[in-house]
């Protein structure tokens, strides 16, 4: 049966070396001529002259090698062949493809630099960013980072007590004399110089149409964070007032601890290739918060409550914010989200959409 791995072809045709292209820029595979889309073989005409032209084309057109395989069945010949995943991008007639599932699609635009990055190992977050050095970032970002990183223990007194230029470097978010998105995303005053729509917009909603205010936060992305929590907490939620014996007591309807969680999941998960910048509706009993981006295949969505592997969008970016201790780095932020509603008796429903 064919899958992501294996594409059946009665014939053979030049273009079936978009599917060669398409194995060779995800996970590898096998094409197999003269055999039908069931997996019977139905075998080719002129076997011995396909057997020549077959790998003369795929070097011809692509620069690749793969074993062209002619086999055998009750007296049917038929190829197969088989293409390694290449450790660069592969072009056909200079356009590229992947596959997805059982079809292939032709890349371009922002999917095409995912998958040059991909291919190269790299994330997006780690690319070096011209024209940006140590003392163009915003001095109150870091001086909030070392904060918060000294009073998380995650770095000590010999470890924050550095200029500035060795800090950057030894968070490892410089590569050679330039910084990385990473470093100019956590840390420069004005990222969307750079990155269009690495801000955060908040609203508040009477209902679904119906805005009755609005505001939006921009600056450094650990800056972000901060003043997001600061205002929705004091402009945009209204806390119900008890007393326990003396003492004054304010409850939020959704604890602060939770959506500090759910908040900067979204700031370092969020696809930043993206225009869109992350988005929080507040009604008068509910939050919805909204990023761009898309779960790791590794990781399906009934899975996110329970054990799981932490693969974050952004690794660079995530490691900034491990350091001065704002997240864990264990996958646990959803378990943490449940827990803290469950002491306060909050309720949780999570939706999530995939924008690409």
């Amino acid at each position: 049966m064919e899958n992501q791995n294996i594409e059946y072809k009665q014939s053979w045709r030049d273009e079936y070396l978009k599917w060669v292209c398409a194995f060779a820029n995800t996970d590898g595979g096998r094409l197999y001529i003269g055999v039908k889309d069931d997996g019977t073989v139905c075998g080719v005409d002129d076997a011995h002259k396909l057997s020549e032209d077959i790998p003369n084309k795929i070097r011809n057109s692509m620069g690749l090698i793969c074993a062209v395989n002619l086999l055998s069945e009750n007296g049917l010949d038929y190829f197969e062949i088989v293409t390694e995943k290449y450790p660069f991008p592969v072009s056909y007639h200079g356009r590229y493809y992947k596959r997805t599932g059982s079809t292939i699609q032709e890349v371009s635009g922002i999917e095409l630099d995912k998958m040059i990055l991909g291919v190269q190992g790299r994330t997006w977050d780690s690319v070096p960013v011209p024209h940006i050095s140590v003392a163009d970032l915003e001095n109150d970002a870091i001086r909030l980072f070392k904060k918060k990183a000294k009073e998380s223990g995650r770095l000590d007194d010999e470890a924050l007590d550095v200029t500035n230029e060795t800090l950057i470097q030894n968070l490892h978010i410089t590569e050679g004399h330039y910084l990385t998105r990473a470093c100019m995303l956590a840390f420069h005053p004005d990222p969307e110089r750079w990155v269009t729509g690495a801000y955060i917009k908040v609203a508040y909603f009477e209902n679904d149409a119906d805005i009755l205010y609005q505001d939006e936060i921009h600056g450094p992305l650990i800056l972000q964070v901060e003043k997001t929590m600061e205002l929705i907490y004091t402009k945009y939620m209204k806390a119900l007032i008890s007393y326990d014996d003396l003492y004054r007591k304010e409850t939020f309807f959704f604890p602060k601890s939770a959506f500090r969680e759910l908040l900067l999941n979204a700031v370092i998960h969020k696809d930043y290739l993206s225009t869109t910048p992350i988005q929080i509706r507040i009604y008068k009993d509910k939050i919805r918060l909204w990023n761009d981006g898309a779960l790791p295949k590794e990781v399906p969505v009934e899975d996110l409550f329970k054990e799981h592997v932490s693969k974050p969008c952004n690794p660079n970016l995530a490691n900034v914010f491990f350091k001065c201790g704002m997240i864990e780095s264990w996958a646990r932020g959803f378990n943490k989200i449940t827990r803290y509603c469950e002491e306060e008796n909050a309720k949780l429903r999570s939706t999530f959409l995939s924008a690409v």
